[in-house]
């Protein structure tokens, strides 16, 4: 009721004069409450008062205790330091005391050692003085324990003269162990039974001394082993070349005969081993002389069967001591030269690349033990080059004679070659393409199984050179000359006429050259496997497959002009048709029914023959050419009348109908809506030609520049001319177009290769046509490169990936294989 003032409460209480009856009570139960109130506040401070009181007495006692504590922590702490002094007195004595038996006790070990490191030094002078290596092995084991316990004490006399003592007796064991050993293969071993066992326990007694001297031991006596050997074929008569297997065969049989005497070594020091190492690098080093003194160049036959028999003794080696082992089993990556798809699985990279690390890892181990001669078998130690390696620098000779042979046999191939497919061959290839890879594939396995490194990188290149030459012959075969569009842009003089097997072959070298392309990939990704990781990225094609490619580009432009030739005839039986006095529109002209003669006897069988990519190449060529010479055509005529012009627009509708349907008769639609879209765009233009040779003359202004919006002056200039007018109408009409047409940009004289639409006749090559003295004059030189640019339309999208885009391109370049195509 905090916000209610005095007098709305009593209002609240008493709201009318009857309820007034009730104050009395009220007033009583008010006070009753007063005094309860008061009570309760008398009572609370009577408590505080005996809390306060009682709170300080708590206090107080809480101190007293705290110092109490104290008192008893200084008492007890003084106490504890008087214990501690007391412990100290009383074992004063006692610390003494354990000083002097740790010291005592040190002093009986030592002298008890002492004495045992005399008496062993002096029992085994004894043992060694009397050559009992079994006795004195173990014998020096122990004095060798008791040795290092006076490591501390070097500097007393004492201790000094044993170990000097000690030393001698080693060297005296060192001198009579290698005395005896001096004696194995000299016979006495079959006189004296002994002899064996004892040189066994003398082994022991090597292993007991210092490494260094069984490394000295072992290497003397493996030196000792091939004495005889150097001394044998350090002469003159074997010291030749086709003694090489020899050589192996005395190692071999010294092996197998000593084998049970030399079982006296233990099987750790690897004698074999090292004696097989030690000869190795003794017979490389022979052999790098025999090959350096010779006058002339070594016979090839000879050559490779000493290099064939080394790689024998060096697998034997691998074999047998298991340290480094390749294997040469590479047969299956060459025969997969030829079959192998375009796209490769993750994991067929993946092994490419584990094989040169394990490759690179392996250079690195050889060069490791190159260093450290003495590598436990298996521990990085690569027999596989030892000796071998020496022949590298002198197979020269082997590689001539290689490529000597793939050159007489690529000639020989192209001799014999029919220049035919058998019926129902699948890939239409020519044999002498699939001959020739089958002998490269030969001579890369025998190369492979004699070398790994430079020689075969060498007969790679020779292999470059041989798929070139090949190349070149397959350019030869192609039908030479030509004229038009095509050939002015490629530089090929005279006229080409093909015939219908020409134009087979000319199929089958693209095939064969797409063949060559794919599989000289494949012949370097196989020799970069196999060959050593240094030389790996050398080896690359790309040079070979820019020849094939440069064969399949000009084969498809000949095809093309071949057949450009061919349509000559109809072209110019165009222009012989009087179509000035035509009198009626009848059907189509027998120039029509020839180009379609020509095509139905050519397209099926190009259809056939040509794989979708090239088939769709080819005919964006064609109608590249075709278009525009059909166009140019048309100028070509003399008078047009309208009937003609009529008759004339149904042979280009006819004609247009005839292109638009080359895909279906070569039974390859793929890419025809691409096809189809250009051909309607190129014969538009002749059929928009002929739409103004038909429009009134009083139009014929109006109907130009909306058609033939990119026309120049000259080409209307020569419509008016085929539409019959006279030189003063013609006049007159030229001025009023001169006066009311907009300014016409001049067409650029080369296209882009990306270009669409052929660009519109220069104004030199219209004049050039509407000159009667130069009637069978095509076009400038201007106007015929910007028709040859325009047949490249879609080749950078055509999916050639290379070599179609490289057709365009090459025309920038000053050098190259595909600059001979573009001559100017």
């Amino acid at each position: 009721m905090d916000k209610m003032g005095t007098l709305e409460y009593i209002n609240q209480m008493f709201p009318t004069e009857a309820s007034l009856t009730g104050v009395e009570p009220l007033m009583q139960k008010i006070q009753s409450e007063i005094r309860r109130v008061d009570a309760g506040i008398l009572a609370a401070v009577r408590q505080q008062s005996n809390s306060g009181t009682k709170a300080k007495e708590d206090l107080a006692a809480a101190t007293h205790a705290v110092e109490e504590l104290t008192y008893k922590i200084r008492e007890i702490k003084t106490k504890a330091e008087q214990s501690e002094m007391m412990v100290q007195e009383i074992c004063r004595d006692i610390k003494k005391l354990d000083f002097a038996k740790k010291h005592i006790t040190t002093t009986i070990t030592a002298l008890h050692r002492l004495t045992m490191l005399v008496s062993a030094v002096e029992q085994l002078q004894v043992m060694a003085s009397k050559r009992q290596y079994k006795e004195a092995a173990a014998q020096l084991e122990a004095v060798n324990q008791l040795c290092s316990h006076f490591e501390a004490y070097r500097d007393i006399p004492k201790i000094t003269e044993l170990r000097e003592k000690f030393k001698n007796i080693k060297q005296i064991l060192k001198s009579h162990v290698f005395s005896d050993f001096s004696s194995l293969g000299t016979g006495k071993e079959t006189e004296e039974t002994n002899l064996l066992q004892h040189l066994s326990d003398a082994c022991l007694v090597v292993d007991a001394l210092e490494p260094s001297v069984r490394e000295e031991l072992v290497n003397n006596f493996c030196s000792r082993e091939l004495t005889s050997y150097e001394q044998i074929f350090e002469g003159a008569e074997l010291a030749k070349l086709d003694k090489t297997e020899r050589r192996y065969a005395w190692i071999k049989r010294r092996m197998r005969t000593n084998e049970e005497i030399w079982k006296i070594f233990p099987t750790s020091w690897l004698v074999p081993y090292r004696l097989c190492i030690q000869f190795c690098k003794k017979t490389r080093k022979q052999l790098e002389g025999i090959l350096d003194n010779l006058k002339e160049k070594p016979d090839v036959a000879t050559l490779l069967l000493a290099l064939q028999r080394t790689l024998e003794f060096e697998d034997e080696l691998a074999e047998k001591f298991g340290g480094g082992t390749q294997s040469r089993e590479i047969g299956n990556d060459i025969e997969e030269i030829g079959r192998q798809n375009n796209s490769q699985s993750a994991l067929d990279i993946r092994k490419k690349y584990e094989k040169k690390l394990a490759a690179h890892q392996g250079s690195e181990n050889e060069e490791k033990v190159g260093n450290k001669d003495l590598s436990a078998p298996g521990a990085g130690f690569n027999f596989h080059g030892i000796i071998s390696s020496c022949f590298e620098p002198h197979l020269i000779v082997y590689i001539e004679l290689e490529e000597k042979t793939l050159m007489e046999n690529l000639e020989k191939l192209v001799q014999e070659e029919t220049w035919d497919v058998e019926e129902g061959s699948q890939n239409n290839v020519l044999s002498s393409s699939m001959q020739l890879f089958l002998i490269i594939k030969r001579s890369l396995k025998r190369c492979s199984a004699l070398t790994k490194s430079q020689t075969l990188y060498n007969l790679f290149k020779v292999f470059q050179r041989v798929l070139k030459a090949y190349a070149t012959k397959l350019f030869a075969r192609l039908p030479k000359g030509g004229t038009g569009i095509v050939a002015a842009a490629t530089g090929m003089d005279g006229q080409i006429k093909t015939s219908d097997r020409d134009e087979r072959v000319i199929c089958y070298i693209v095939n064969s050259a797409e063949y060559c392309h794919k599989t000289s990939g494949e012949l370097a990704e196989s020799v970069s496997k196999i060959i050593d990781s240094q030389f790996a990225d050398r080896v690359d094609m790309s040079e070979v497959q820019d020849e094939f490619s440069a064969v399949i580009t000009r084969s498809l432009v000949t095809l093309v002009h071949g057949l450009e030739t061919k349509f000559d005839a109809e072209m110019a039986a165009m222009t012989r048709v009087p179509w000035g006095t035509l009198e009626s529109v009848g059907d189509q002209s027998g120039y029509v029914n020839g180009i379609n003669m020509i095509l139905n006897s050519s397209i099926p069988v190009l259809g056939r023959l040509l794989s979708p990519i090239y088939f769709q190449f080819f005919l964006d060529k064609l109608a590249s050419s075709l278009g525009p010479r059909f166009y140019m055509n048309i100028f070509k005529c003399k008078q047009i009348s309208e009937t003609g012009a009529q008759q004339m627009l149904l042979d280009t509708q006819a004609v247009k109908t005839i292109l638009l349907e080359i895909p279906s008769l070569g039974q390859q639609t793929s890419g025809a809506a691409g096809y189809s879209k250009f051909v309607s765009r190129e014969m538009s233009k002749a059929e928009a030609l002929l739409k103004v040779i038909l429009s009134p003359v009083d139009s014929v202004a109006d109907t130009y520049r909306a058609l033939l919006p990119e026309g120049t002056p000259m080409e209307f200039q020569r419509i008016l001319e085929l539409k019959g007018l006279k030189k003063s109408d013609q006049q007159t009409i030229l001025d009023d177009f001169n006066k009311g047409a907009p300014a016409i940009s001049q067409p650029s004289s080369v296209a882009p290769v990306s270009q669409a639409t052929p660009p519109a006749p220069s104004t030199t090559a219209v004049a050039a046509i509407s000159n009667p003295a130069s009637v069978g004059f095509i076009a400038s030189r201007e106007d015929v490169l910007t028709r040859a640019a325009a047949l490249g339309r879609g080749a950078a999208t055509t999916g050639f990936k290379r070599f179609l885009a490289l057709t365009e391109a090459a025309k920038d370049r000053k050098d190259g294989p595909f600059r001979k195509l573009f001559n100017a």
